[in-house]
């Protein structure tokens, strides 16, 4: 099975992508991890990346396209994917499409997860992160600390991100839309795209999500 899955930030695609994935026994491929391998393992593309981020400037299309053709004709991706943060734009979706059509397969489903604007940002903007270790991370809603500011685990001090903050949060947001929520449109177009609700336990999002698959 090849899937897209997509959605705003906060909505819990990198958690549903691994579940999905696990669940398929398909490769989950997201973007943040090409480009720790490829930069990391010193390949072409990722030389070609660490130079444009190195000055700061966007990764063009091309070497994120490249990148992520180079992982699904790896052999473990065989039988189907789970792409996770690819493509970004229109122009990423249409050059996914001639990937596929050039190895004469084709994309099953495109999963939207759906979810409200002012819930991604209470999702992300909630978030409390130890200063101590970075690992250990609370929610001043959902998973909120015994004492407030203040790590179960260790003791250290909570704080907020500023990746986290309600500015940064809207921010992306707006990128989203202007940048990445015109696909659904794309794929809606081809009769792909399976909006997802995904407010409620993780557990229960993965299943509508499994139930959508089957049918």
């Amino acid at each position: 099975m090849r899937i897209v899955l997509v959605g705003p930030p906060g909505a819990g695609k990198g958690t549903q992508a691994t579940v999905l994935a696990e669940t398929l026994s398909i490769p989950h491929i997201s973007t943040g991890d090409l480009f720790r391998a490829n930069i990391s393992q010193k390949t072409e593309l990722g030389q070609r990346a660490q130079a444009y981020m190195s000055k700061g400037d966007l990764v063009p299309d091309q070497v994120t396209i490249d990148m992520a053709k180079d992982r699904m004709e790896q052999p473990d991706a065989a039988n189907g994917f789970l792409l996770d943060g690819f493509p970004r734009n229109v122009s990423q979706a249409e050059a996914l499409d001639e990937i596929l059509k050039a190895q004469g397969i084709k994309l099953d489903a495109v999963l939207d997860l759906e979810v409200e604007e002012d819930e991604v940002v209470k999702r992300i903007a909630g978030r409390r992160t130890c200063r101590k270790d970075n690992k250990h991370i609370f929610h001043v809603d959902y998973a909120a600390p015994k004492t407030e500011g203040v790590c179960d685990a260790c003791g250290g001090e909570l704080y907020q991100r500023e990746d986290d903050s309600e500015a940064t949060v809207r921010n992306r947001l707006d990128v989203y839309h202007t940048q990445t929520e015109p696909i659904i449109d794309f794929y809606k177009a081809q009769g792909l795209l399976v909006t997802i609700p995904a407010l409620g336990e993780v557990k229960d999002v993965t299943q509508r999500a499994m139930d959508a698959l089957k049918k």
